[in-house]
């Protein structure tokens, strides 16, 4: 990665810059020093101590120099919506978990990554930014180093991420609204979410706006404010709305409309980790949604 020192850094020391303005650890900025051309200024390497000129060029060797042992490379079908050095965003398909568990092992969006990066001889490490229930599409975002892992989770705790969906839900919703409601794990399941007490669980808020509505069903745009585990799936049934095909929550039996809940992470905007500038990025609808968003009225060829 290159980055230009600016006015604003001129005179100061290249660690100050390192681990203030770019925020690297303690373990990446170690590894960057055992490298042999981890940390060069102008082409020429240095050390921590060496003082910063305006225009200066930085360059860090920050990739990964090996792999994640534990994920296997599997030829799966990844679209790419996004990429540069520090970042990969894709429009994960519904059906494919998002990492490895002891059920999924070689069918998931990790397994893609890895043989996608494999193909081109580059290392790569699964670090999902954020991570999408196994039948939710959209997207995904992926830190392909250490150091942009780093800068988003603290993007993400600070709430400079944000988030929107798309869900088709049962029932006609007329106006926009808010959920505040605390979730905590059902006490009898080791999946299931329910929402609680405050002083029993996790805040979390969810706004959400209807797009259309007809025939039983509505289209809504969804900003989860939080980041709790089934958070959008949970507000939305505790409501009386649950997400069509949702059979966790709300929708036993099924929908006759579509295999699987109802759900897609229209976009994510996020601070690029290079120089802090915010990029959206955006996912189309995966055709069993977009003729259910169709169906409730909606217009899929202006919802990506």
């Amino acid at each position: 990665m290159l980055y230009t020192i600016d006015k604003e850094h001129h005179g100061k020391k290249l660690l100050d810059y390192l681990r203030r303005t770019l925020a690297l650890s303690r373990a990446e900025l170690t590894s960057l020093k055992q490298k042999e051309n981890g940390i060069l200024l102008n082409g020429r390497h240095v050390t921590v101590r060496a003082v910063l000129s305006e225009g200066d060029v930085l360059a860090l060797h920050r990739a990964d120099a090996e792999n994640s042992e534990s994920i296997l490379p599997r030829p799966l079908p990844v679209e790419v919506l996004y990429e540069d050095d520090d970042v990969i965003a894709v429009n994960k398909a519904a059906g494919m978990p998002t990492h490895p568990s002891h059920d999924h092992q070689e069918d998931t969006l990790a397994n893609g990554l890895a043989y996608h990066f494999g193909q081109k001889g580059i290392p790569f490490v699964f670090r999902a930014v954020n991570r999408l229930d196994r039948d939710t599409s959209g997207v995904v975002l992926v830190a392909k180093n250490r150091g942009a892992a780093y800068l988003l989770s603290r993007a993400m705790s600070e709430g400079r991420i944000a988030k929107r969906y798309l869900a088709v839900v049962t029932g006609t919703v007329a106006e926009e609204g808010a959920v505040e409601k605390h979730i905590r794990r059902r006490t009898e399941s080791l999946m299931e979410r329910t929402v609680c007490p405050p002083d029993e669980g996790q805040y979390a808020k969810t706004l959400y706006r209807p797009l259309a509505s007809q025939k039983g069903l509505s289209l809504l745009l969804v900003a989860p404010e939080t980041g709790r585990t089934h958070q959008i799936r949970v507000h939305l049934a505790s409501e009386g709305y649950p997400i069509c095909g949702d059979t966790l929550y709300g929708d036993p039996a099924g929908s006759p409309h579509i295999k699987r809940q109802a759900l897609h992470a229209l976009s994510l905007t996020f601070p690029r980790p290079s120089d802090g500038e915010d990029v959206t990025v955006q996912a189309p609808l995966h055709p069993d949604l977009a003729a259910l968003a169709a169906l409730a009225g909606g217009d899929p060829s202006t919802l990506s």
